[in-house]
């Protein structure tokens, strides 16, 4: 996918993946390439906040609402956190194209484990 780890920490985590090789049939940046990035970079957050409680995080949850789409360029995709608790995290990941607009909006929840 051609994803690109920019910034990582519990406050925020940003990444970049190009249009190109992530496109669906008609040209336009693939919605499931866009979800698949989202949950990633959301997970990727949620699994750096449990961290500092000797936790792991897995998915339990994902939502996401489609603006407009991409023929090129690049996406950034970034993962706030909404709320960063000991059992469960829940962040909010945007994801813009070059000239900043909004392409996608995702709501991530995660489950804090104990590592096994």
């Amino acid at each position: 996918m051609g994803v690109k780890i920019l910034e990582q920490s519990v406050e925020r985590v940003v990444a970049t993946m190009p249009v190109e090789g992530n496109r669906q049939s008609f040209g336009l940046l693939h919605g499931g390439a866009s979800l698949a990035v989202g949950e990633a970079v959301g997970s990727w957050a949620a699994v750096i906040h449990a961290s500092t409680l000797g936790k792991t995080a897995v998915g339990v949850d994902v939502s996401a609402t489609h603006h407009r789409s991409a023929r090129e360029g690049q996406i950034t995709i970034t993962a706030t956190p909404i709320y960063l608790g000991g059992t469960l995290t829940t962040h909010e990941v945007l994801i813009t194209n070059d000239a900043g607009q909004r392409l996608c909006t995702l709501r991530i929840t995660n489950l804090l484990m104990k590592k096994k």
